[in-house]
C-alpha cells in the first residue's frame, strides 16, 4: 500500500515507519518545513496548508500527530496547545481527504486515546462506552470530531484509542523505568488503578493490521488492563529489581499536575473491536510484555 504518515518522529511513528517499509509498503512522511527527499512532503497544520496532491496517490493515511501531554506541566497555555496540535492536524488531513476524487477508496487511521473514558474504576470499557468529563476526555472528543469530514465523505476512519504504550525507552514508562532499574520504583498511588497497556511492538502491528481490516470507528488499542501495582511488580521482576517504594498520590499530583489523573485514574479498557477483527498480540500478558521491555532495552 501507499501510506502517508503524520507524526513519524514520535514514539509510535518512529517504530511504525520502518515496520511498514520493511513489509513492502511505500511510506511518505509529512514534515514541517522543507522536505528532504521524495519520501517526505511538507505541510503546515497551523496554517492549514497541505497540497492535496500529497494524498492523491495514497491508499491510507496514518495520523499520529500531537504534542506530548506528559513531558511538561499542563498550564492553561499548554492545554490549549495539546488540543490545537491534535485538532489542527486531524482536521486538515480529514478535510483534504474529503476533497479528493473517490475518497471512499481510502483509509484514515487517526490517533486518539483511552483518556476518552475518564476515571472509571473497575468497569470494563469497550468502545461503546460514553466519553468521560475530564480534560483528556474533552481532548479526545474534539480530536475525534475533527476527522468527521473524512467519515462523511466515505473514507474508512478508525480512531486509535491507544492506552499506555510499553517501550524500553520513552513513552509512559520513560520516567518509571529508570527508577525501577535502580530498585527505587513501586506502585503509583494506591496501585489498584487499572492501566490499559500495549507494547510498542503490538501497537505498530495493530496499526498495520488496521490498514486492511474492515474496521471503522473507535478501536481500543490495548492488549490488556492490569492493576498498576501488578504491572509495576512484573516490570521490576523482569529487571531483577524490587518494587517496594510506592509513590504517594499527593506527590504525583504535585509533580504532574493535571496529568496525574492519567497516572492515578483507572481505565479498564477492553480491546473488543481489535480482537473481533482477528488481531492477535505478540505480548499477550503483563509478564511477557515486561520481559520484552526488560530485554529490548
Amino acid at each position: 500500500m501507499r501510506v502517508v504518515v503524520a507524526g513519524s518522529h514520535g514514539l509510535i511513528g518512529s517504530a511504525l515507519v520502518p515496520r511498514l517499509r520493511g513489509a513492502g509498503h511505500a511510506v511518505r512522511t509529512l514534515v514541517r518545513g522543507h522536505a528532504a527527499g521524495p519520501d517526505e512532503a511538507p505541510w503546515d497544520p497551523d496554517a492549514g496548508h497541505l497540497d492535496p496532491a500529497v494524498l492523491e496517490d495514497a491508499d491510507a493515511v496514518v495520523c499520529l500527530s500531537g504534542v506530548n501531554v506528559g513531558e511538561r506541566y499542563l498550564t492553561p497555555s499548554r492545554k490549549r496547545l495539546v488540543v490545537r496540535s491534535r485538532v489542527s492536524t486531524a482536521g486538515l488531513l480529514a478535510r483534504t481527504l474529503a476533497g479528493l476524487a473517490d475518497p471512499g477508496s481510502r483509509v484514515l487511521l487517526q490517533a486518539s486515546g483511552i483518556g476518552a473514558y475518564g476515571d472509571r474504576g473497575d468497569t470494563p470499557l469497550t468502545e461503546s462506552e460514553p466519553l468521560g468529563d475530564t480534560f483528556f476526555a474533552d481532548v479526545v472528543r474534539q480530536w475525534e470530531a475533527a476527522s468527521e469530514p473524512a467519515q462523511d465523505a466515505g473514507v474508512r476512519v478508525a480512531l486509535l484509542r491507544t492506552g499506555i504504550v510499553l517501550a524500553p525507552d520513552g513513552g509512559a514508562l520513560g520516567r518509571l523505568l529508570p527508577l525501577l532499574r535502580a530498585g527505587l520504583g513501586g506502585p503509583l498511588g494506591s496501585g489498584r488503578q487499572y492501566w490499559s497497556w500495549i507494547t510498542l511492538v503490538d501497537e505498530v502491528r495493530a496499526i498495520e493490521h488496521l490498514l486492511t481490516a474492515d474496521v471503522s470507528g473507535p478501536v481500543n488499542m490495548v492488549t490488556d488492563a492490569t492493576r498498576n501495582a501488578e504491572l509495576t511488580a512484573e516490570l521490576a521482576r523482569a529487571l531483577h529489581r524490587p518494587s517496594l517504594v510506592p509513590a504517594p498520590a499527593w506527590a504525583l499530583r504535585l509533580v504532574l499536575g493535571d496529568f496525574s489523573s492519567e497516572v492515578l485514574g483507572s481505565q479498564r479498557a477492553v480491546p473488543e473491536v481489535l480482537r473481533s477483527s482477528g488481531f492477535v498480540p505478540e505480548h499477550a500478558d503483563a509478564a511477557t510484555a515486561a520481559r520484552w521491555v526488560a530485554t529490548a532495552g
